[in-house]
């Protein structure tokens, strides 16, 4: 099965070769931790979830790996305006991105590095670039040099002539050079701080990234993934740093999703657009949403309005209803019947179509619509004077299988009694008590995918029905 990947670095498709036969070792940048995820953070999560399942799917082992930054200018404000702890802060909302991911039908990465969990990394990272030439220690802060970097630019397509158009060195910077950019800042007062060779301070935002993704995958990764925003200067700096400290490649394959617009406009909290997650999966069934996060080529920007979010409900729904009437039909068919090779033929051929979409860099939006010529199919052999179990067995699982792939569920779900629920938090208590803590968060995850939203309160755990 060969897998062709948009690479960023080469602004090509390429054929997907891991450095090592059947393992995957991919990184995708998370949040920066001070407040719930806004769609546009939900859309990178959706489509490398997705990105993760196909390649299980092809038969990958994959190792995903997507960081927590929780130390920023962005955290610090926060807490400070919230009159809260930074850890409090910063755990009360790692917490509030499970339960939307999860919401979102995403699986969680194998490793969700935090920062503050690798700052004795990222210090000795940092000491090698001194060593080797490549930052330096200025009043307390320290700075990559840019230009000694052959290749900077290389992601983003640009010349450093072009970059130093427009740099400039901000109030309070110490810099040798306009372009170079900061891998330590020295602590201001009251600031959290940690003890390194040059004073007590914090990691810049880049360093953080590629230290975590050496730590955690190796020196080189086969995909490295994000947002397009990030491509500069995050996954520039990033790319210039471990190159640097390894002398290897860094990320074979890097790839970037697209922008989401709020109806046509640019989402900004300027605009009043600006829409959490945690809200609109009160509003909107939560796998619509991620239909609609796939309805569109990852690549390609997405405009979120009322009336496509309605178009996508519609089509999940024609999805829906298909499945459920060759279940319906399944459960009144008895035996095998005569031979359906011609149907089974006709599923298989619909099942290679939907590979043939995700392995053309994993276009789901073709990969749907061949889940709707898969739902035409069923309801075409529905309207057979004789079916047989054998078919809408097959039916049944190929829906299953490629929605599977896609995060998204067709069978309508069985609605838990309200003592389920209570038994099922009485035994998340009692794991909290034992010190459980994977038995509770799996019991939790199982409640919030079936849309049941706990809060934990010094009276007890609440429940409510999302």
């Amino acid at each position: 099965m060969s897998i062709q990947i948009f690479n960023s670095l080469t602004r090509q498709k390429e054929e997907f070769i891991p450095l090592e036969e059947g393992k995957v070792k991919m990184y995708v940048c998370g949040p920066t931790v001070y407040n719930y995820i806004h769609i546009g953070n939900s859309r990178p999560v959706i489509v490398y979830d997705t990105v993760r399942r196909y390649l299980q799917y092809a038969g990958y082992d994959v190792k995903f790996v997507s960081n927590f930054t929780d130390v920023d200018d962005k955290i610090i404000k926060a807490a400070n305006e919230l009159g809260e702890e930074v850890f409090e802060l910063t755990e009360r909302f790692i917490a509030a991105y499970f339960e939307d991911i999860t919401a979102l039908g995403c699986q969680k990465a194998d490793v969700h590095p935090r920062v503050t969990e690798h700052m004795d990394d990222i210090i000795a990272f940092i000491q090698v670039l001194i060593d080797k030439g490549y930052a330096y220690e200025s009043q307390g802060d320290v700075y990559y040099r840019t230009r000694k970097f052959d290749g900077y630019g290389k992601l983003s397509h640009q010349s450093i002539d072009d970059l130093k158009v427009g740099a400039r060195i901000e109030a309070g910077e110490k810099k040798e050079d306009p372009l170079d950019f900061a891998l330590w800042k020295a602590a201001k007062p009251g600031e959290i701080k940690w003890v390194s060779p040059w004073g007590e301070g914090r990691p810049g935002w880049h360093i953080e990234c590629s230290v975590m993704a050496r730590e955690h995958l190796g020196d080189t990764i086969d995909i490295h993934a994000g947002g397009q925003d990030l491509t500069f200067p995050h996954h520039e700096n990033e790319i210039a740093q471990s190159e640097a400290h390894t002398d290897k490649t860094f990320a074979r394959y890097w790839m970037h999703n697209g922008y989401i617009n709020i109806d046509n406009e640019k989402m900004s909290k300027s605009l009043g657009n600006f829409v959490l997650v945690n809200d609109i999966r009160k509003q909107i069934d939560p796998q619509v949403l991620r239909f609609f996060m796939l309805s569109v080529h990852y690549r390609h920007p997405i405009n979120f309005a009322q009336d496509l979010v309605e178009a996508a409900q519609a089509g999940l729904e024609r999805l829906r209803t298909a499945y459920t009437n060759v279940q319906h039909r399944l459960t009144a068919t008895a035996g095998l019947g005569e031979s359906g090779d011609e149907w089974l033929t006709k599923i298989a051929e619909v099942k290679g179509q939907f590979e043939a979409a995700m392995n053309d860099d994993f276009n789901t939006a073709n990969a749907i619509s061949v889940l709707f010529e898969l739902a035409r199919l069923a309801n075409t052999y529905l309207n057979e004077p004789n079916t047989e179990a054998a078919v809408l067995q097959a039916f049944i699982n190929t829906f299953d299988k490629l929605g599977n792939v896609l995060g998204i569920v067709f069978s309508s779900e069985v609605e838990l009694l309200d003592e389920e629920i209570e038994a099922l938090i009485e035994e998340r208590n009692q794991a909290r008590k034992n010190r459980d803590f994977a038995r509770s968060d799996e019991i939790r995850d199982q409640l919030l995918s079936m849309n049941i939203i706990l809060e934990d309160t010094r009276q007890g755990t609440r429940w409510k029905r999302g």
